[in-house]
C-alpha cells in the first residue's frame, strides 16, 4: 500500500492530466518504443512551437484520467509505451508533427486520437495532418479575396468607362 505523500502525489498527476483531455480539441496518442531521448525532445520542442504539450505517463495514470469519462474508450490504446500530445488551440499543427516523425520512423506509430470529445481513428489523424496549416489557409483566403475585389475594380471601372462613352455619344 502506497504512503499517503505518494498517493496524494498520483491522484494530482491523475487530476492534471484530467484537466488536459478536458480542456484540448486534439489529443493524439503515440507509441514512442525505440525512439531517443533526442528525437523526444524535438518532437516536444516542435510542438511546444505550436502551443501543445507533449507527456509521457504511466498507462494506468492516463487510464485513472479518463476513467468515467466520455472518453474513456480511449483505454483500449493504453498499450505499451504511451506518449501523450495535447493541443488547445489546433487541430493540424500536432497532427502534422507526429505524422512526419512517425512516417520516417520505423518505431513511432501513432495509436488514436480524440478530436472534439469524441475517438478518432489513426486514419483520421493522417487526414488532418495532410490539411493545409492555418497559415496557408488564411494566405489562400487573402488570395481569393484580393482577387475578387480586384475583379471588381475591373469592372466598375469598364462600367464607369462605358457610361463615359455613352455619354459623350
Amino acid at each position: 500500500m502506497p504512503n499517503a505523500k505518494v498517493l496524494a502525489k498520483k491522484q494530482e498527476d491523475v487530476a492534471n492530466i484530467k484537466e488536459k483531455f478536458n480542456k484540448a480539441k486534439l489529443v493524439i496518442l503515440a507509441d514512442y518504443r525505440g525512439i531517443n531521448v533526442e528525437d523526444i525532445t524535438k518532437i516536444r520542442a516542435n510542438l511546444r512551437k505550436e502551443d501543445c504539450e507533449y507527456l509521457v505517463a504511466k498507462n494506468s495514470t492516463l487510464r485513472f484520467a479518463v476513467k468515467d469519462t466520455d472518453i474513456e474508450e480511449i483505454s483500449k490504446y493504453l498499450e505499451g509505451p504511451t506518449a501523450v500530445a495535447f493541443s488547445y488551440d489546433d487541430y493540424v499543427s500536432p497532427a502534422k508533427i507526429l505524422y512526419d516523425y512517425a512516417k520516417n520512423s520505423e518505431f513511432y506509430k501513432i495509436k488514436a486520437g480524440i478530436m472534439d470529445g469524441k475517438l478518432i481513428s489513426v486514419e483520421e489523424i493522417i487526414k488532418l495532418a495532410k490539411l493545409p496549416s492555418k497559415e496557408m489557409l488564411l494566405t489562400q483566403l487573402a488570395t481569393v479575396l484580393l482577387a475578387n475585389i480586384r475583379n471588381l475594380a475591373v469592372v466598375l471601372n469598364q462600367v464607369k468607362e462605358g457610361k463615359e462613352t455613352a455619354i459623350a455619344e
